[in-house]
């Protein structure tokens, strides 16, 4: 079950039944929080390639998808989009041609038809492919690399298969020497299965939303570094999640 629910930046999320939690902080806004969580940072640090390839974990409302094609329009006309993303409920998808979006989305209106009725996307300059089908299994099989993940899937409270360290492996495999990822979650759990990874754990933070996190192999100017050593120093029973601890 889900219901719409106005955030406080005047955008609107859902609230997912299943989860118990809403597809964005409701504090932060939901266009607020896809744009300075995901889209800005990652669109900043792939500012000089004229084709980026984007994961987007899980498609869910379509936000970061969306604004992700806005601020190519807008700012990187010239720049190729190429996105693929899992989604499980393909119910929710389908459901999306009458999300009330924000008025910004409205010249992708027919691409929202399309990625609802045919699951995808594409023309000249973007490619989309939503494959309704679990993450998990998604980042298994999917291959070549990638320049930015959105990790963006409910909590690890509730959704704690897509946040373990053999999770961040797979991603680590599509991630190539400059790829990055994006995430609203800051927990040292979180942090510590990208570190284990060999991730440079990043922290993103500014003034009108919470903290975030910014994950790269390479090191990333502007933002600062998670001194991780010094964390898990000072927190030497944290450990990141793990599948065998889950009943996956």
């Amino acid at each position: 079950m889900k219901k719409w629910v106005q955030s406080e930046d005047g955008s609107y999320t859902a609230y997912s039944a299943e989860y118990d939690e809403h597809y964005h902080s409701t504090k932060d806004g939901a266009l607020n929080e896809s744009l300075k969580k995901h889209i800005e940072p990652a669109f900043a640090l792939h500012a000089q390639k004229d084709h980026l390839r984007l994961i987007d974990i899980c498609f869910g409302l379509g936000f970061n998808t969306l604004l992700s094609l806005y601020y190519r329009d807008t700012y990187f006309p010239d720049t190729t989009l190429e996105i693929y993303s899992p989604e499980l409920d393909g119910d929710l998808v389908t459901s999306l041609i009458d999300f009330p979006y924000p008025e910004i989305f409205e010249p992708y209106r027919n691409i929202i038809t399309d990625i609802a009725t045919l699951g995808g996307y594409e023309d000249e300059r973007t490619q989309i492919t939503v494959d309704i089908m679990d993450a998990r299994v998604a980042m298994r099989e999917l291959e070549g690399e990638w320049d930015i993940c959105y990790q963006d899937a409910f909590s690890p409270q509730t959704n704690p298969m897509l946040w373990t360290k053999e999770y961040f492996a797979d991603l680590e495999r599509l991630m190539g020497e400059e790829g990055i990822i994006t995430t609203y979650s800051t927990a040292l759990a979180t942090r510590l299965a990208l570190y284990e990874n060999g991730f440079i754990v990043y922290l993103n933070s500014g003034e009108g939303y919470r903290n975030a996190t910014i994950a790269s192999r390479r090191e990333l100017e502007g933002y600062e570094k998670v001194a991780m050593e010094h964390k898990i120093g000072c927190n030497p029973n944290v450990k990141s999640l793990r599948d065998e601890n889950l009943a996956l």
